[in-house]
């Protein structure tokens, strides 16, 4: 009996000072030291690159919406928009769809010198950007085919609802619209995103088995995991949760697997399970849903005051010669909302930190990809720089909660004491 009582008291004694040890520990590591260790590791030339990069797309930003309205002004003022409308009228209740096709076709052709610098040029110049100009041109035809296919028949609809409902039209052109962004969600992953990258199930190994365990461990249904060549675009790592209804799968590119650690990997994963279980979405949609709902009352309020008189040869908001004016409010609306939907997708983005973290717990892994991801974004902004600008965390405070989470959850279960010596008879 003598010797169980020194056993268990050696027990105690033990889990005492692993305990005391294990506070400390956690006292002295200070998260603000070990993120600027982790922003310090980059060389200065690599931030001053990818600073130039991230700050240069800023001004993109505004050059994009600077085209847009340069495109839809030329084809009101220039007639083109009422010459079309008359020349398709003999399509009948096709003219609508088909006009939405041929204002995107010359609108890209308009634009393509632009986009083919900000996409592709300049990608290769800040060496993001793996493709031939053939095999970028390549796919930019398909995303073209794409747009054309899902946005006639949106468009189609949302002019069918505007024609027949007057007054109301933008209730239900909202809810048209929700339906179709889910659909979008529902078929991209199984119908479209194979149309740029093959996809293929992952080998058996030890990180498929992880992710697996990690999936099942969090009611994310997906029973296998998909790898795709990413690498044909480029360098950058990503992966993610998609789909809905059935179609939901989890992707990793090939990038991730060849160029990160496991407990990065995880630490990905973590992350896009998080957006999968915390119905980020759902959620995302019904932000949209609201904001196009306000944006349709703006847009119906500016074009019948734009339109008055007959301007541009263009009747009420039901005529489709009215369409490069509705997309040039609606990029307008949304450009001056550049700020409240990054902020809107940033928040998920930070729940999804949270989430990841406890899910893989591996800030570290955590900390070192969010470096990787600084290749091409500013690793340090200012605080209203990354409020307008940023649609994701930063690098420095998603390294800086990454810490914060190391630093809360250091002390880890204690081992089981010793079991205590039988004694002897």
């Amino acid at each position: 009996m003598r010797a169980a009582r020194v056993g268990m008291v050696m027990g105690v004694v033990a889990l005492g000072v692993f305990l005391i040890s294990g506070t400390a520990h956690a006292a002295d590591f200070d998260p603000l030291a070990a993120t600027q260790a982790y922003i310090d590791s980059v060389p200065a030339e690599a931030r001053a690159k990818s600073n130039a990069y991230f700050e240069g797309g800023y001004w993109l930003q505004l050059w994009r919406f600077l085209v847009s309205l340069a495109i839809a002004a030329l084809f009101l003022a220039g007639g083109l928009a009422w010459r079309l409308r008359d020349g398709l009228g003999r399509f009948g209740r096709f003219a609508t769809p088909l006009f939405f096709v041929a204002y995107t076709v010359i609108d890209y052709v308009l634009s393509l010198p632009f986009v083919a610098y900000a996409d592709y040029f300049r990608e290769r110049r800040y060496g993001l950007m793996n493709q031939t100009f053939l095999d970028w041109f390549g796919d930019q035809l398909i995303q073209l085919a794409i747009s054309c296919v899902f946005g006639a028949l949106i468009v189609w609809g949302l002019y069918a609802i505007v024609r027949r409902l007057g007054q109301r039209w933008w209730i239900w052109a909202t809810a048209g619209t929700v339906v179709a962004l889910t659909v979008i969600v529902v078929v991209t992953p199984v119908f479209l995103a194979p149309l740029f990258n093959k996809y293929e199930p992952m080998k058996a190994g030890p990180v498929r088995e992880a992710l697996l365990s990690m999936a099942r461990s969090n009611e994310v249904p997906a029973t296998d995991i998909y790898e795709f060549n990413a690498s044909r675009q480029s360098d950058k790592i990503s992966a993610n949760v998609s789909g809905l209804f059935g179609t939901t799968r989890i992707s990793l590119t090939d990038t991730l697997l060849r160029r990160c650690s496991l407990a990065e990997i995880k630490a990905v994963m973590g992350h896009e399970m998080g957006h999968y279980v915390l119905h980020h979405v759902f959620v995302l949609v019904a932000y949209l849903g609201i904001l196009m709902f306000v944006g349709f009352l703006v847009v119906d309020w500016a074009y019948a005051r734009l339109t008055r008189g007959g301007r541009w040869g263009v009747g009420g908001l039901g005529d489709v010669a009215g369409l490069p004016l509705v997309l040039a409010l609606f990029t307008a609306y949304f450009f001056v909302l550049t700020p409240v939907l990054n902020t809107l997708i940033r928040t998920q983005e930070v729940e999804a930190d949270a989430f990841g973290l406890n899910l893989a717990r591996e800030p570290d892994g955590f900390a070192t990809t969010a470096l990787k991801l600084a290749e091409y974004r500013k690793l340090a902004p200012g605080t209203w720089e990354e409020i307008v600008f940023y649609d994701h965390p930063s690098g420095y405070n998603r390294i800086l909660r990454a810490m914060r989470w190391k630093a809360e959850n250091l002390p880890v279960a204690p081992p089981a004491p010793a079991p205590a010596e039988e004694p002897k008879p």
